[in-house]
């Protein structure tokens, strides 16, 4: 029988680390539920797992589209559903392992989502005030975050697209697939510390040089991600090399929070870990014995 084990937590919390240990345990792939990682350019910026750090498991869901396509929650949601029913079909284990939420819980549970028209909107030029004005004129109880920017932009555009506008049900929390989910939750303080490292080996890693040469492509998508949205406006001479690093190490952060309050608010069945940064191996045995 089908076994389905779900890893979320904030970005930098282990779970790619986490992911690779369960699969190899469990004989399983691994089905990717991060926003950005379906993009099939490199992206220094997202953190994306590299072809040597897979050790041989199969990754779905990754490097699909490119930057300068649309991805929406409704394809994710059908080719992530077509691949989960193939696996239970063949009685392969799964684990799906991301941070974007609503990427999760469109897969997992009963939310309903209409087909679009794939009509395509270009926002680059509209600041987050301006869309979180577009989201509140199409429904005023939307509740968006003004910095969620790429859920700004689904929302908007799922409503132009479909003259809809994306509800929560009654059912929404039902699941779909039976599942377990396992939660990363890091002190704040180490987190963070190890988001401004993470930031700071990505430049040593040439992230600067790959946003530039995307930068130069005009992908829509660019601004997007954080890390290219800061070093755009350093590209375009608005603020410092300095400050744009500064300004990706404090929305990482924001970020994270935002993920891990969401998780804790909207997904009421997570089995929560700390983990230990110092010792990592220990919290991977913690979720081991846990699943046993």
């Amino acid at each position: 029988m089908s076994r389905i084990i779900v890893i979320v937590g904030p970005t930098a919390s282990g779970k790619t680390t986490l992911s690779i240990n369960l699969a190899k345990k469990y004989n399983a792939v691994i089905l990717n539920a991060d926003s950005t990682q379906v993009y099939t350019e490199p992206l220094i910026a997202t953190a994306k797992i590299k072809e040597e750090e897979k050790e041989g498991i199969a990754h779905y869901l990754f490097d699909i589209v490119s930057l300068n396509d649309d991805y929406t929650l409704f394809d994710y949601q059908k080719d992530g559903r077509k691949l989960l029913d193939k696996f239970i079909k063949e009685n392969k284990n799964i684990i799906i392992v991301g941070g974007s939420g609503l990427y999760i819980k469109a897969l997992l549970y009963n939310y309903n989502l209409d087909e679009t028209n794939n009509q395509k909107y270009d926002y680059s030029n509209y600041s987050n005030e301006e869309l979180k004005l577009m989201a509140d004129k199409i429904d005023e109880n939307n509740n968006i975050h003004i910095n969620n920017r790429k859920r700004l932009e689904r929302f908007i555009t799922y409503y132009n697209q479909t003259g809809k506008i994306i509800e929560k049900t009654p059912d929404i929390n039902k699941k779909v697939y039976d599942f377990e989910i396992i939660g990363l939750n890091a002190n704040r303080e180490e987190l963070y510390n190890k988001i401004n490292n993470r930031v700071d080996e990505m430049f040593e890693s040439g992230m600067l040089e790959e946003a530039k040469e995307l930068y130069n492509k005009h992908y829509k998508n660019f601004a997007n991600i954080i890390g290219y949205r800061e070093l755009s406006r350093y590209f375009n001479n608005e603020i410092s090399l300095e400050e744009a690093k500064e300004l990706i190490k404090r929305n990482t952060r924001r970020y994270a929070k935002r993920q891990y309050t969401w998780f804790n608010n909207q997904m009421k069945d997570i089995k929560w870990f700390n983990v230990n940064y110092k010792d990592f191996n220990k919290t991977i045995e913690e979720v081991k014995k846990y699943l046993d």
